[in-house]
């Protein structure tokens, strides 16, 4: 009889760390930009969560996102140093948002994660970063945000305040119609491949740039590209090298909130191509072809016939 409590007891222990689990990933994806690193916050999070003395948890929420929040913490340290030394423009690890497929459940994914959002918390800090997103994304009271973070209240709207004044010029202003924004991204990936000058001038907004993410793995660009005129040169460009190829494999997708594309080129690597719009035109191009990202992404696309390519 006291084996079955005891089972019963940590049967439900694990099922209230499983109830919280997909939006603790979502939170540490959010503070990491990683969604591998995520995972493995998450199992430091679960082996914390199997020696806690449970009595002196009143909230399993809590005191979870405290303890994921603060092992977010101290990874940042790291990731810092590691992106100083980083091999070209550093974009997130891409999420797939397809229902079928989604790499996080839908309700962790119902906040913004828009490349455009994960690019501007990388410019904030570690502490910035999580008041941020505890308070404005997770919408967290400030006392429990002071309590997580092991500062005062005033500091932590403070932090909050800071980092949403950074953010809110990188943050979408207005909702993009579906059917618009596939029609738009479609042409775009027609004219980035075809390298229709006369296309990719019309669809481009003046201002727009181009972040490709290599990680020194893949050729990409080693700077973000500005201005509509210089990424219609790029993609001009590649289209007339060469070896330049259609693609073995493609297949659409929602990536981070945006129409992408997500394919084996022609010489075996593997890409993400996304796309952000505003007022009926391209304003960001997302390319991330380090292969150390996509991977658990190309996985989750189970019916992928060339998902032997590497």
């Amino acid at each position: 009889m006291q084996h079955e409590l005891h089972d019963t007891g940590l049967s439900e222990h694990a099922a209230a760390f499983e109830a919280e689990r997909g939006r603790l990933t979502g939170l540490a994806y959010r503070l990491l930009g990683s969604f591998s690193d995520a995972e493995d916050v998450l199992q430091d999070a679960w082996m914390r969560w199997q020696t806690a003395v449970r009595d002196e948890i009143r909230q399993p929420s809590a005191y979870l996102s405290a303890v994921v929040t603060r092992l977010c913490l101290d990874r940042l340290k790291q990731a810092r140093r590691h992106r100083e030394l980083y091999v070209g423009p550093w974009l997130p690890e891409p999420l797939l948002e397809d229902p079928a497929l989604a790499t996080l459940p839908e309700e962790a994914l119902s906040r913004d994660v828009s490349f455009a959002l994960m690019l501007a918390l990388e410019r904030l800090s570690p502490l910035e970063r999580a008041a941020f997103i505890l308070h404005d994304v997770f919408e967290m009271e400030y006392t429990e945000v002071a309590a997580t973070l092991g500062r005062s209240e005033a500091t932590c709207r403070q932090l909050a305040r800071r980092a949403r004044e950074h953010i809110r010029a990188d943050r979408p202003r207005f909702e993009i119609d579906k059917q618009e924004s596939e029609t738009l991204a479609e042409a775009f990936f027609a004219a980035s491949r075809s390298g229709d000058a006369l296309s990719l001038g019309r669809l481009l907004a003046d201002g727009a740039t181009l972040h490709t993410d290599g990680g020194g793995r893949k050729p990409s660009a080693l700077n973000v590209i500005h201005s509509a005129a210089k990424v219609a040169r790029f993609f001009i460009g590649i289209s007339r090298k060469p070896r330049s190829a259609p693609p073995l494999w493609s297949r659409r997708i929602i990536a981070n909130g945006l129409p992408a594309e997500l394919s084996l080129e022609a010489d075996g690597t593997r890409q993400l191509k996304a796309v952000e719009i505003a007022a009926g035109q391209i304003s960001n191009v997302y390319i991330v072809r380090n292969p150390d990202k996509l991977a658990k992404l190309w996985a989750a696309v189970a019916d992928a016939p060339a998902a032997q390519g590497t």
